[in-house]
């Protein structure tokens, strides 16, 4: 059988020894056994997200996440700052709307990051703003927005920084303390290189205390169940157990090579893969990529989404398509997670063959050489 290859931003490829990690017999999670997984999980979490700050860890894709950090610090009525440049930016946006809280957007070109003096002169205009909710990478046009000058804006208010880095966490650059973030959430199936069904949220003090005060109701996603918990080293809920000792072999790895490095890792296979695509003619569709994931335009007149599943069905590499009003124009490959120098020459080799067979012409073996200058 010819290898596949999984190039899409979630989820990412699960690496074998993870995967063989998963597949030993279940244990039960009321269980000092399982209480020291939990533990060494929460605490490699934490270098992860670069935080002294407490992590909850929840059963849910990563918008259990995003709904956590507003129920949890807002009462109906109150205002927050959501900026939105996609689809993800504007999901924070609609679960605030559903819970009565009052939304001020800060709209953003798709494919642009959202400049930092627009957020803080929007902060200015509208006092008592309770949070400025962002994201690190926007996966729907790959694009990573500029979080430490953001945070350093916001630092100068009360209002609490909410950043989510689900797509981004593990390969662009984020540092949760030193940027002032107040809620960071992410998800596991991402730059974490295990399937979906986790999600997490750091929390820091300041944020605590608009837990203190919130009035949005809550029960699964409450942070005050989550914290009583941890001081046992549990959980309030039932754990995806089997996902939680795949993510501490995760944790393991990762911290194990170093963040830093990881994420060094992960910036050159995008820079490699942006090169190869300007080699063969195709144009980035960002203005500012992330190192996560890279959307690319398809040549005039072909279909994106042609083009994806050409690469699926004849050369088995998945590529991610646009979203919204980006559907059929661009095509997402991302650089997360367990997507190594493998996957990212051999998605390069394909790319290059399918688009010869739909007609663009460029020189044959110009991308991958391209890449290969960067991956080394």
């Amino acid at each position: 059988m010819s290898k596949k290859y999984l190039m899409t931003p979630g989820p990412t490829p699960v690496p074998e020894d993870i995967r063989l990690e998963m597949a030993k017999p279940i244990i039960h999670h009321r269980t000092k056994e399982y209480q020291a997984i939990f533990k060494d999980v929460t605490e490699g979490l934490k270098k992860i997200f670069k935080t002294s700050n407490d992590v909850y860890t929840f059963t849910s894709s990563g918008t259990g996440a995003m709904e956590a950090s507003i129920v949890n610090v807002l009462s109906p009525g109150d205002k927050i700052i959501v900026v939105r440049g996609g689809k993800f930016g504007e999901r924070f946006g609609d679960i605030a709307k559903a819970y009565g809280v009052e939304v001020i957007p800060v709209d953003v070109e798709w494919g642009s990051a959202p400049k930092p003096e627009v957020i803080k002169d929007t902060l200015s205009k509208n006092p008592g703003v309770k949070g400025v909710y962002t994201t690190l990478c926007e996966t729907s046009t790959a694009t990573v927005f500029d979080i430490k000058a953001i945070g350093q804006v916001v630092k100068a208010t009360d209002a609490l920084f909410v950043v989510d880095t689900i797509s981004g966490l593990g390969a662009d650059e984020f540092e949760n303390d030193a940027w002032g973030v107040d809620i960071a959430v992410c998800g596991s199936q991402k730059g974490l290189m295990i399937p979906p069904g986790l999600a997490f949220c750091s929390v820091s003090q300041k944020a605590f205390k608009a837990v203190e005060t919130s009035k949005l109701p809550k029960f699964y996603f409450n942070f005050k169940k989550y914290k009583k918990a941890w001081a046992d080293t549990d959980t309030p809920f039932t754990s995806a157990i089997t996902l939680v000792i795949g993510l501490k072999k995760a944790l393991e790895k990762i911290n194990g090579q170093g963040i830093d490095n990881v994420i060094a890792e992960h910036n050159a296979q995008a820079r490699a893969f942006r090169a190869a695509c300007n080699a063969i003619g195709l144009t980035i569709f960002s203005k500012s990529p992330s190192s996560a994931v890279t959307g690319v335009c398809t040549p005039a007149g072909m279909d994106a989404d042609n083009l994806i599943k050409l690469l699926k069905t004849d050369f088995g590499v998945t590529f991610a398509g646009g979203q919204e009003n980006l559907k059929g124009k661009i095509f997402r490959c991302a650089h997360m997670g367990g997507i190594d120098k493998e996957h990212t020459i051999e998605s390069i080799k394909a790319l290059e063959q399918a688009l010869a067979r739909l007609g663009h012409k460029f020189e044959a073996g110009s991308g991958s050489k391209a890449a290969s200058k960067i991956l080394k």
